[in-house]
């Protein structure tokens, strides 16, 4: 038990988990207290929608998840990757990740993130005006790809490993077998994990700042993160290489057996990194260090806290999903149609509750349960018309 299909049910479930922490952290980001909205450049906010009620605790929730869930979710997306290739073959592994993520990319960024940016425009401009609007969408805001700005990315990914799989093939199967095993020394599996974060993460967050995005048309990235996101893809190459039941991931393995002490490390990290960000900040603020020497000082800890959030999640879910659930099935099996769709439900909802008067969590839960809820009905009945079930 355990097994679905060739696949591992606690790795669907995590990739499950995963997908509705991004639609809960989109749902959060009008509540922030650091949210700010620009109506004359409504992509240039911090979210294409900003209420005037705010929560702390929401900006704890946003940052925590911020740390480590789309460098977790390229990780997996990196699991099944070179047993695809060797089964299929170069030529129709492309095709097929060309089908199940690149026409999907299309049409969302097409058709259906100017759905949800509506909103924006309206919240900025009064109006619903649609040449304004999608004029104002692509020579002023860019054309925004929202959410699956990942999916291109991935698609990409996926795109140069194929390219290079005979010339690196044997490569990647000696650095498998080396970090198959170490499965038995958990600590120096964490040691050399956090010196890879820390090398994909730090020269980059050096140059361009946490921040800073790049993109052309639909398709953008965050320019601090692109290296760590590649390195963690192939890292989740290398994990699941073997197979889900040996190495890193065998259900046995002194690192999965640890499960209990990454959770306290995750916690601890985090707890680490907000108390030095403080003092840290304060010190930037009072010009007794510069902004290069303030993110020295800050983003090491952040590397653990990443680390560790996304060990201490893989972990927990191998040790804790050991058999099938109805409502995880559905969830997983339709977990990548509500990623796609998720956005348009998330800024409405926020837009159309900003005269509401409730908290700004009760806010965040109507909008987090709302686009949960409309974008998993809506996908399992899409998902029902043959061609778009067999690539959703």
């Amino acid at each position: 038990m355990g097994k679905r299909q060739d696949r591992a049910i606690w790795l669907d479930y995590l990739r499950a988990f995963i997908t509705v922490l991004v639609v809960a952290h989109h749902s959060s980001l009008a509540y922030t207290t650091f949210a700010s909205f620009n109506p004359q450049a409504y992509n240039a906010s911090t979210h294409p929608i900003v209420d005037t009620v705010r929560s702390k605790a929401l900006d704890i929730f946003e940052d925590f998840n911020d740390i480590f869930f789309m460098s977790l979710m390229f990780l997996i997306s990196g699991i099944f990757v070179l047993p695809a290739l060797a089964r299929k073959g170069r030529r129709t592994f492309v095709r097929d990740r060309f089908y199940r993520l690149f026409i999907p990319f299309a049409i969302a960024v097409t058709f259906l993130m100017p759905l949800g940016y509506l909103a924006s425009w309206r919240l900025a401009h009064g109006n619903c005006d649609l040449h304004a609007f999608l004029t104002d969408f692509i020579t002023v805001e860019h054309w925004p790809p929202g959410p699956p700005w990942f999916i291109a990315v991935l698609f990409f990914f996926n795109v140069i490993v194929a390219a290079g799989y005979r010339k690196w093939r044997l490569t990647l199967q000696r650095w498998a077998s080396g970090l198959a095993g170490i499965a038995g020394k958990p600590f120096r599996v964490l040691l050399l994990w956090y010196f890879l974060t820390f090398c994909l993460f730090m020269p980059l967050v050096l140059i361009f700042g946490g921040s800073a995005w790049f993109g052309i048309g639909p398709f953008a990235f965050q320019l601090s993160r692109i290296l760590l996101y590649f390195g963690y893809f192939i890292l989740g190459m290398l994990i699941g290489a073997l197979g889900t039941d040996t190495g890193l991931l065998a259900e046995g393995s002194a690192f999965m057996k640890k499960a209990p002490l990454w959770a306290i490390l995750c916690l601890l990290a985090y707890t680490g990194l907000k108390w030095a960000g403080g003092p840290i900040e304060a010190l930037a603020d009072q010009n007794k260090i510069n902004e290069i020497q303030a993110r020295l000082l800050y983003r090491p800890i952040w590397t653990l806290s990443c680390t560790a959030s996304c060990i201490a999640f893989i972990t927990l879910f191998r040790r804790l999903c050991h058999s099938a659930r109805p409502a995880w099935d559905s969830l997983s099996a339709n977990a990548y149609g509500i990623y796609l769709i998720h956005y348009i439900f998330v800024l409405w909802l926020q837009y159309l509750l900003i005269p509401v008067p409730l908290s700004a969590l009760a806010k965040f839960a109507l909008t987090f349960t709302g686009s949960l809820a409309l974008s998993w009905v809506i996908i399992v009945l899409v998902r029902r018309i043959p061609l778009v079930g067999k690539y959703l």
